[in-house]
């Protein structure tokens, strides 16, 4: 039987943190003459309960904040301590008692990208110069607190050194300068899938999390992208190099000036590290003083359902609901895990039903997850607040034991906003995926992240990247009278093969129906160079194309039914121009 996750946050309570500070162990501080007390102090007074000190390639500051208590606590023992120093000492010791400080770092790795390692407070600072060693701060610029220090190790490399040392793995202002989203960048796609996707990196720190448009960085590594599978942690920290906010440079931060709230069981380390290794992703939001509660039900309301987040109004066996939530469950198992909210709709709009009895409604979902979903899979199970109403958030990891079937014989995978049953390709993929993580393991490990099926978009002869969602249909076999087909989804470059018009799903169908009775007319296709634009239209409620692509030989690909998600680079010019065919 499945190992019962917490039901309720009852132990459970929101910590301010601030995990991005300098401190004047920086060489570019911008206030001279700021002790380490007032840092203390001025984090107090933002109420803060979670700070880290993250100097430049040093740590400096750290040490100087230490030796200082040392030395007024080597005064106070020897009867030699002044009034002033003692009211000093007492007042490091009252908000050690109110603020857990953290030490850590901020490296600048090759080319210039910024990491953050933050590590439990009983780390020593000479610990701490033998890992920034190992990460090839020259060992005489350990003390300077330099953004430059030469040639370090390359990202991924400080990602697994942290690591493995113990430390908590922040991407420093991940969309922003020296982020490793790169964004703007004109960098190779891989290597920011890589550096934002590693299973070393715990988190991204972002400096938009609090923006209201649409395409935000939490949103975008929100896990439905085909191409970063692995949703990320984002927080907001305040990348602080002076004691208060600059009266004429409202970007230039001080402490507490941008905060986030985690729910911790403890405000420690051990609690802090433990909740960017979980699935749950309604632990953090941003801190946002003298304003309404953050509302992460409503938030998911607005992006509505996707391939990591579904929504249900009831959980009534009658009428299906119950079985609808539990494919949803075996779905996400078996592809990207996600996130179920039962007790409303995703029209953002329309009012939330609720839950009459949560705790009744826990014990029945948990129970027929337990009874009809096998291998065992431990899923989390909350209840949430919104608009009056309680609703329940159930958070279903990626399984590390794929395929999970119900009942025996029913094996489901999300594809986009909808949980269908797996055809005989994807489930081949699913026990190779299987196969490939050690199957000794009773749970899966701590730093479990899924395998990833990610592809380089494919060129051909200089041409330009393929989309990265819809449909390509690769061959066709006539057996009998009746098409057998092999299509590639382009969002994870699976091929499936044997599909015909009556076995396949949506859009798939929609592709074979296109293929056998509405043929592409290359003179009235839109050109672009090498891409083409067939058709822009409706379907559910989305837009989407259908697009071409011709190589020097002249040989033409077709994508079926490609979303928004996947049009990047010079598709976006050509769509921008197309009409609407409903």
């Amino acid at each position: 039987m499945a190992r019962k996750r917490r039901s309720n946050r009852d132990k459970f309570n929101w910590y301010r943190v601030d995990l991005h500070l300098h401190t004047p162990g920086s060489k570019d501080y911008l206030e001279p003459g700021i002790s380490y007390l007032e840092i203390l102090k001025k984090a107090e007074y933002c109420g803060l309960d979670i700070i880290a000190f993250t100097d430049h390639n040093t740590v400096a500051g750290l040490r100087a904040l230490r030796k200082e208590v040392e030395d007024l606590m080597l005064l106070e023992q020897l009867n030699r301590i002044q009034p002033e120093e003692k009211q000093r000492l007492d007042e490091y010791r009252r908000l050690s008692e109110k603020i857990l400080l953290l030490p850590g770092f901020e490296l600048t790795a090759t080319l210039g990208f910024h990491v953050l390692g933050i590590f439990p407070p009983e780390t020593t600072p000479r610990e701490l110069d033998h890992i920034l060693l190992n990460l090839r701060v020259p060992a005489d610029r350990l003390d300077e607190g330099s953004t430059e220090v030469g040639a370090t190790v390359d990202v991924l490399t400080a990602y697994r050194i942290i690591n493995e040392a113990g430390g908590l793995v922040i991407a420093a202002h991940a969309n922003s300068t020296h982020g490793v989203a790169m964004q703007g960048f004109d960098f190779g796609g891989q290597t920011k899938i890589a550096y934002t996707q590693d299973s070393h990196l715990h988190a991204l720190e972002v400096t938009d999390l609090e923006v209201k448009r649409r395409r935000t960085t939490a949103s975008f590594f929100n896990g439905s992208k085909p191409e970063y599978p692995r949703r990320m942690h984002c927080i907001q920290g305040s990348d602080a190099h002076r004691l208060h906010r600059d009266p004429n440079d409202k970007n230039r931060l001080g402490v507490g000036d941008r905060v986030t709230e985690l729910s911790l069981p403890e405000p420690t380390f051990a609690a802090l590290k433990g909740l960017f290794l979980d699935n749950d992703f309604s632990r953090t939001r941003p801190f946002r003083p003298k304003q309404a509660p953050f509302d992460h039900v409503a938030e998911a309301r607005q992006v509505g359902a996707n391939i990591v987040q579904s929504f249900h109004e009831s959980l009534a066996p009658r009428g299906g609901h119950l079985y609808n939530i539990l494919c949803d469950v075996c779905a996400f198992a078996n592809t990207n895990g996600g996130t179920i909210f039962v007790g409303l709709s995703d029209n953002a709009q329309g009012p939330v039903a609720g839950i009459a009895k949560p705790e009744e409604a826990i014990e029945i979902i948990r129970n027929e997850v337990e009874k009809k979903i096998t291998p065992p899979l431990d899923i989390g199970i909350d209840v949430y607040e919104t608009q009056g109403k309680k609703v329940l958030q159930i958070a279903v990891p990626v399984g590390y034991d794929p395929p999970y079937v119900i009942e025996e014989n029913k094996i489901y995978i999300r594809d986009e906003s909808d949980s269908n049953l797996a055809v005989r390709d994807e489930i081949v993929a699913l026990v190779k995926r299987s196969l490939q993580l050690k199957p000794e393991a009773a749970t899966p490990p701590s730093d479990f992240t899924p395998v990833e099926r990610v592809i380089e978009p494919v060129t051909q002869n200089g041409t330009s990247p393929e989309p990265k969602t819809g449909v390509e249909i690769i061959s066709v076999e006539e057996r009998k009278g009746k098409n057998y087909y092999s299509l590639r989804d382009l969002r994870n470059g699976n091929i499936v093969h044997n599909v015909t018009r009556q076995s396949a799903r949506k859009l798939w169908q929609y592709a074979l129906t296109e293929h056998e009775t509405n043929s592409v007319d290359v003179n009235r296709v839109e050109w672009q160079g090498d891409i083409g634009l067939w058709k822009k239209y409706k379907r559910g409620g989305q837009i989407r194309f259908d697009l071409l692509q011709r190589d020097a030989d002249n040989f033409m690909r077709i994508y079926y039914g490609v979303t928004e998600d996947g049009i990047h680079g010079p598709w976006q010019k050509l769509i921008d121009s197309g009409e609407v065919q409903v």
